[in-house]
């Protein structure tokens, strides 16, 4: 019942959110997991994005009862050389020593070009019956720029990995996930944080969110 509900939330969130889930893949050996200390990295170019990005995730594993920490405090924010093979050696190293056992990676894959008919126009009837209909639907065009709307799709990648110090740094989930023509960083990084979370809750591989018994009350209240 309670993952019925879960996949109920997934899907009412999607068609309304611009970041979309296009398929997952889960480690057939791991049913469960649940993380307790979480190294969160973001790759892009925009270091805006990327700090808003690992913060909100952070937060919303640290509802779920795990510690986070973002890359962007200890990956230097305006590193500009590329790591070597021995500078992720490293880093995992220390990762395990300081006691993580998660690693939550995001980054982008792609972007595609997409045109589609503007919304103005999508009131006729899909089935038209007559030739005249159709035409007269459709014919702006030839004679409204408009009548085509451009936009991009975004393609991103969200992946957890096991950084245990007995275990190989096994890959335990992926997500393929598409933000369609984002026009703001906070919302973008809202609606992806937000489905990428459900989705691993859906998984059952972060703790579900606990509401504190105070505020359950203040809610109920």
């Amino acid at each position: 019942m309670k993952k019925i509900i879960l996949i109920l939330i997934v899907t009412i969130f999607m068609s309304c959110s611009s970041a979309q889930l296009v398929k997952r893949w889960k480690h057939p050996d791991i049913d469960t997991d649940e993380p307790y200390k979480v190294f969160v990295v973001g790759l892009t170019s925009d270091e805006a994005a990327r700090q808003q990005f690992e913060e909100e995730l952070k937060v919303e594993l640290e509802l779920r009862g795990a510690e986070a920490v973002i890359s962007f405090d200890i990956i230097e924010a305006t590193k500009t050389d590329k790591m070597t093979e021995a500078d992720l050696d490293a880093l995992e190293s220390q990762l395990i020593a300081e006691g993580f056992n998660t690693m939550l990676l995001t980054k982008i894959v792609g972007v595609e070009d997409k045109t589609a008919y503007r919304k103005d126009y999508e009131n006729f009837d899909e089935t038209y019956l007559k030739f005249k209909d159709e035409y007269l639907g459709h014919q702006d065009v030839f004679y409204n720029p408009d009548y085509y709307e451009e936009f991009k799709i975004y393609k991103a990648e969200t992946s957890m990995y096991c950084i245990c110090p007995t275990k190989d740094r096994e890959l335990i989930w992926k997500g393929y996930i598409n933000i369609t023509d984002p026009r703001s960083i906070e919302k973008t990084v809202n609606d992806y944080v937000r489905l990428a979370i459900v989705v691993l809750e859906e998984e059952q591989l972060i703790s579900p969110l606990v509401i504190k018994k105070e505020k359950a009350e203040d809610i109920i209240n």
